[in-house]
């Protein structure tokens, strides 16, 4: 009796494993793309509870005014919380497969998430947590990446 296949693919040789702490930020990845996703839907369903301070900026704003920027800031929302999802899946891509330069992007990424977080002003309590987790995930991550078992696999290959 031969074993029902799997239909996922052996890693060949030339496939390195990731180390135990570069795979678990894969995994981090991985949940700070839900997340995002998680607090787009957030972002974008409490909108409505920016009215008071759309009118505290702009007090001469008509209804309709005040309506059109809280759709514009619910696109918003949608498009960072897009970008950010596929921005999250990307770097989980490229650090599986251990490009060198992956670790320095993904640091990169986290500097700019990090000011992100500091600018953010979320609506609700619940926006505010999933904010948080999602910076700590990527600090998580990005503390993963750079410990020394993940160094060897981010080396780049020597050229013959």
């Amino acid at each position: 009796m031969q074993p029902y296949p799997s239909g996922a693919k052996d890693p060949s040789p030339s496939d390195p494993v990731p180390p135990p702490p570069v795979q678990m930020a894969i995994r981090l990845m991985w949940i700070g793309a839900a997340l995002s996703a998680l607090s787009a839907v957030i972002g974008a369903a409490t909108v409505s509870h920016l009215r008071d301070t759309i009118l505290k900026v702009h007090p001469g704003y008509s209804a309709a005014q005040v309506s059109s920027a809280e759709r514009g800031q619910a696109l918003l929302y949608i498009f960072v919380g897009v970008i950010s999802v596929g921005l999250w899946l990307w770097m989980s891509y490229v650090t599986r497969s251990g490009k060198p330069w992956a670790r320095i992007v993904a640091t990169v990424l986290f500097g700019l998430n990090t000011l992100y977080t500091a600018l953010t002003l979320s609506i609700t309590a619940l926006g505010l947590v999933v904010v948080l987790l999602l910076w700590v995930a990527g600090l998580a991550a990005t503390i993963l990446l750079w410990r020394r078992p993940a160094t060897a696999f981010f080396r780049p290959e020597p050229r013959t």
